[in-house]
């Protein structure tokens, strides 16, 4: 089932009869698998107002993500989440669409200097589960009265709504972008670099540790903006890392663009045949959290270390081994079976699973939108 409008939308929900498998682009199949009639939302597409001078774009759910991108680039714009391609790591094909960035709260490395996805959603209109139609949110920022329905539905993966339209606040492109680079750290000294950094005045826009094409730990410092305020920021950072090593500057803007690209889109698991973690914790305690992981797991580290992507053995429970600990995993990539059998996503405390259950009770009353996907 493909709609080419809201109310063709609403009326295919309101008239279903079981459970619907929303999908916009097919890029991101994360989730426990969803039994139901396939629902695409790919005939809803299109820019229906953009105005620079405002920051503000609006665009039906199924706008591929590149249509905007261009659409943004031609006026020296951007979206400021820098939202992940997960196709390299997920190995699908498919077009990545707005809505399902939107519905997933997809965020990419600049969310320590931005914020994520939801920060910059002004508005939505969506169909719940009984085929009514909804708004909330409108064209600003300062625009919500009552319940903030269009934070909640980033995020939520589908399953209290399928998107038909979102609005959302862009920002200026970046003049000049340069990386900060220093090899050869252990996790625990990178991420007390990369901590350094983020604290410090100097308004760094990516922080990140990996391996570099030799396999050799690099870390990662970017900084975005004017020429002479990226120049003067590169030096002050410079005297600022030294301790930890050498620091060398990349400024060619193609090879700095690329670099940021795989960290965004981890391009270091693309191909790998592991199951994909990802996790979400406090920096400081990311070190030590890696430590304990079983052998044969492999780590990228983004926003400070507050973020980490791990490849370990296909069918390994992570959460069981990790045991208890401040944060959430997901379980990004992996079989159909283990998908089934390892929950997804993190076990909520009983008072937010409570929470929750009402909220897809209110929203999707029946049961039928991506049905069993969050567990």
């Amino acid at each position: 089932m493909t709609p080419n409008s809201e109310r063709d939308l609403a009326g295919i929900v309101a008239e279903a009869k079981g459970p619907l498998a929303i999908r916009g682009g097919g890029t991101r199949p994360i989730g426990t698998p969803v039994d139901g009639d396939a629902l695409s939302l790919g005939g809803l597409s299109g820019i229906e107002l953009y105005e620079p001078g405002a920051l503000t774009l609006v665009a039906k759910s199924g706008t591929p993500l590149a249509e905007i991108e261009a659409t943004l680039a031609a006026q020296d714009q951007r979206l400021a989440f820098e939202p992940m391609d997960h196709r390299a790591l997920l190995g699908t094909k498919g077009t990545p669409t707005i809505g399902g960035v939107v519905a997933a709260n997809v965020s990419g490395p600049r969310r320590v200097q931005s914020g994520a996805c939801r920060d910059y959603l002004l508005g939505v209109r969506f169909v719940d589960g009984t085929g009514r139609v909804i708004k909330n949110g409108g064209r600003v920022m300062k625009n919500v009265t009552g319940y903030d329905l269009a934070k909640l539905m980033a995020g939520s993966f589908g399953t209290l709504g399928v998107l038909s339209q979102v609005s959302l606040k862009v920002l200026p492109q970046v003049e000049t972008t340069a990386s900060l680079m220093i090899q050869g750290l252990s996790d625990a000294c990178a991420i007390s670099a990369l901590s350094a950094a983020l604290g410090s005045p100097f308004e760094v826009t990516g922080a990140a540790h990996s391996r570099d094409d030799t396999g050799r730990p690099i870390t990662l410092v970017r900084l975005e903006g004017f020429e002479n305020s990226v120049a003067y920021r590169s030096d002050r950072l410079q005297d600022l890392l030294k301790t930890y090593g050498d620091v060398q500057v990349l400024s060619e803007p193609e090879k700095v663009a690329k670099q940021w690209r795989n960290i965004r889109d981890v391009e270091a698991f693309k191909g790998d045949p592991r199951d994909i973690w990802r996790l979400s914790v406090k920096p400081s305690d990311a070190p030590g959290l890696v430590a304990r992981m079983p052998v044969g797991c492999d780590v990228v580290y983004d926003w400070g270390g507050g973020l980490i992507w791990a490849a370990c053995q296909p069918g390994t429970d992570l959460r069981a081994g990790l045991g208890n600990f401040a944060g959430h995993a997901t379980l990004i990539r992996a079989s159909g079976a283990t998908r089934k059998k390892i929950p997804v996503f993190h076990p909520e405390p009983a008072p937010i699973a409570a929470i929750t259950a009402g909220l897809r009770a209110k929203f999707d009353p029946r049961g039928i939108l991506n049905t069993g996907l969050m567990g």
